[in-house]
């Protein structure tokens, strides 16, 4: 694979357009294999790299400007090329080149939420049954940096975000689309452009391929069949016509023909809610079209630890449960953790304003039972406003402050003993935190010193 990928960028002009960790793993590659390729790195921050004549830096405002020149692009996710006149065809990415010419089983993964949960249960079932694979992707590691330890015999399980699915020309031959809801507005012309780059991920799928997506959400079915050339696997939790897989009244998982020994209900304590039931559900699909026995499956749903950030059980600190849950960048996500969790008496919103509607989530705090709702940063303070505008007797319930640390005083000092206190933003954290990482990891840490 290294040599095609080699053979692929020989004698072109490259440019490597961000230089984040994904822009610093193909410079790496480039430099190791093709020592003497003409490359520019672009990137709107500083670029400290030492270089040679080879290499020519563009690192202003204006980075975006000289996108044609170049024979190849190698686009890192996070930059946007929203209103940017670039010749498309010139674009990829480690991803497409990856899928392009790999030839060993790759499990794709998208998906506005549950990509990750999903792609971590899959690989987590994989090693248990003692196969060949690789955790790589949007989750944090370029797939540039596993080929040299790619075997014949290797699985790649690799989570894909939009930004990395938008100018895809190649598909998994798995792949698995978990559900659609706005986000990343910002970086797309519209809603459908980002549904758009989503469904990439099963166009360019050969016909033995497998396509898994659900079927609670049947506003998007037609549209997701129309894109989908390999074999479906269709997923409901409440057996809707059609579905390939489903629970039964015992939440068992179940198909028209085969019924599993798996029961999700009260499983494991990191994968409670209708939520969570879907990526088991998904991971389940993905092993079973590489019959993977249910045993290894239950062994590694049973051990899973869960994620970072996805409701993430911080501790009881002052008779309080702290949850952190600083993954959730769109409502629907804060109403499946307080659904979920229940006796949430104290819940901290708001962050960076990317063009979500967030009427209907102002409704939902409105009617539920929660009993302080901390409002921060731009989208927090929308929504306050938004839910006094709709009804001003709920002041007692809304609460404005400035900062995080801000948030966590108060949560200490309002929150009932004995219930939840939970971060769960429904907005994204650039702008105030360096990602959602950054974000969970100073609730964390607020919390702690607050005792």
């Amino acid at each position: 694979m290294i040599n095609a990928i080699v053979s692929h960028l020989q004698n072109k002009k490259i440019l490597i357009l961000g230089f984040g960790r994904e822009g610093r793993s193909s410079f790496s590659f480039i430099k190791k294999y093709l020592n003497t390729a003409n490359v520019c790195i672009a990137d709107k921050n500083k670029v400290d790299i030492s270089t040679d004549d080879n290499v020519r830096i563009i690192s202003d405002e204006d980075y975006l400007n000289s996108l044609n020149e170049f024979d190849i692009i190698l686009k890192s996710p996070g930059i946007s090329l929203k209103n940017v006149d670039v010749d498309t065809s010139k674009i990829s990415s480690q991803l497409d080149l990856f899928l392009r010419y790999s030839s060993i089983t790759t499990i794709g993964i998208t998906g506005t939420k549950g990509k990750t949960t999903t792609s971590t249960l899959i690989y987590n079932i994989l090693k248990k049954a003692n196969k060949s694979c690789f955790l790589l992707g949007n989750i944090g590691v370029p797939v540039f940096e596993c080929l040299e330890n790619i075997t014949n015999d290797s699985i790649a399980v690799v989570e894909m975000s939009s930004h990395q699915l938008e100018f895809m020309t190649h598909s998994p031959n798995i792949a698995i689309l978990t559900n659609l809801y706005p986000e990343h507005l910002d970086h797309y012309l519209s809603y459908q452009h980002y549904i758009n780059a989503k469904l990439n991920i099963f166009k360019f799928q050969k016909n033995n391929a497998y396509s898994i997506f659900g079927l609670d959400q049947p506003q998007y079915t037609a549209k997701i069949k129309s894109c989908i050339c390999s074999n479906e696997i269709a997923i409901s939790l409440n057996h809707a016509k059609n579905a390939s897989l489903y629970l039964d009244k015992n939440f068992v998982i179940t198909t028209p023909t085969y019924k599993s020994n798996i029961c999700v209900k009260n499983l494991n304590k990191h994968l409670l809610g209708n939520h969570h039931f879907y990526d088991i559900m998904f991971a389940f699909a993905a092993c079973k079209a590489l019959n993977i026995d249910d045993n290894y499956i239950i062994l590694s749903l049973k051990e899973f630890a869960g994620i970072p950030h996805r409701m993430e059980y911080v501790g009881c600190f002052n008779g309080i449960h702290f949850y952190n849950d600083s993954i959730a960048t769109i409502p629907a996500a804060v109403i499946n953790a307080v659904n979920t969790l229940n006796k949430v008496n104290t819940l901290i919103i708001g962050g960076m304003d990317r063009g979500i509607s967030y009427t209907d989530f102002a409704q939902f705090l409105i009617d539920s039972n929660i009993e302080h709702i901390i409002c921060l940063y731009e989208t927090g303070k929308k929504i306050a406003k938004m839910i006094l505008n709709t009804d001003p007797t709920l002041s007692s319930r809304v609460f404005i402050v400035e900062t995080l640390t801000d948030a966590v005083d108060m949560a200490f000092a309002k929150t009932k003993k004995d219930s939840i206190c939970l971060l769960s933003p429904a907005a994204a954290s650039y702008g105030y935190f360096k990602n959602f990482e950054d974000r969970g990891n100073t609730f964390k840490k607020l919390i702690h010193e607050h005792i």
